[in-house]
């Protein structure tokens, strides 16, 4: 996470995060499913946060934002002690920016603009404007999809997916799998392809990887996370991590931390 001012959000209201738009939620805090007219941006300056929607679940660690566009249901759910920040773009100002939900880099420059937005100084109309103008600016860049967990919309898929997500860490074998939701190997492995564009293996190593960010912000040690979410030894663990998230699980926990 990139060195920076920490902006104090104003305190948040019993169980919530303030109308200007920042706030501390305790470890587990979900936002059940709404929607807003304009498009809405929710940044965890310290903690981790998940965003789900129909198209499935965004998993947005510190060094990470979730956008959502108007008008789509959306659910959150904040991990560890979060600092919630949450960005409102109105609808007139979302032109240039995707029109589905996604998850962005936060670069230092946009952390900033985050941070300024919702913090306790208040500035006027326009100048909010502007700062909102940076925001869209920096969210320019193509999406990132790795932290995309998406939604199955097959019946058998969902049986396979309900199942894995009981027990993120389980070894079961896609065949193993296959009985449960009555259809075989082959046809569960291209199904995954079809519906979720990618492989089974891939879809069960994302959703290990947003279980692992959860354990990680909670503290526990990144062996521990490697065991609990199904991988055989640490460095495997550290491999897949890396190549998801960007950054070594150490790495990510020293940041929760300002280390």
């Amino acid at each position: 996470m990139p060195e920076s001012r920490q902006a104090s959000p104003p305190p948040a209201k019993p169980g919530g995060v303030t109308p200007r738009g920042g706030g501390w939620l305790p470890h587990g805090f979900h936002l059940g499913t709404h929607s807003h007219p304009d498009g809405q941006l929710v940044y965890a300056a310290a903690g981790a946060l998940a965003t789900t929607t129909e198209r499935g679940t965004w998993v947005a660690p510190a060094s990470r934002v979730t956008w959502t566009p108007p008008g789509f249901d959306h659910s959150h759910r904040f991990y560890g002690r979060t600092d919630a920040r949450l960005v409102a773009i109105p609808a007139d100002e979302c032109g240039s920016l995707v029109a589905y939900p996604s998850v962005f880099a936060v670069s230092p420059l946009l952390r900033e603009a985050l941070l300024a937005l919702t913090g306790r100084d208040r500035r006027p109309p326009e100048a909010e404007k502007r700062l909102r103008a940076v925001v869209v600016d920096e969210l320019g860049e193509t999406p990132q999809q790795s932290l995309h967990l998406p939604e199955p919309r097959d019946d058998r898929l969902r049986v396979v997916t309900d199942l894995l997500r009981a027990d993120p860490g389980r070894a079961t074998t896609l065949a193993e799998l296959g009985r449960a939701a009555g259809a075989s190997e082959r046809t569960l492995s291209r199904l995954f392809h079809a519906d979720l564009g990618m492989s089974f293996h891939r879809w069960r190593t994302i959703l290990r990887i947003h279980h692992a960010l959860v354990h990680l912000t909670d503290g526990q040690s990144v062996t521990d996370t490697a065991v609990a979410c199904g991988w055989s030894n640490p460095s495997t663990f550290i491999e897949a991590f890396s190549a998801v998230v960007g950054q070594t699980p150490g790495r990510y926990q020293a940041g929760l931390h300002g280390d």
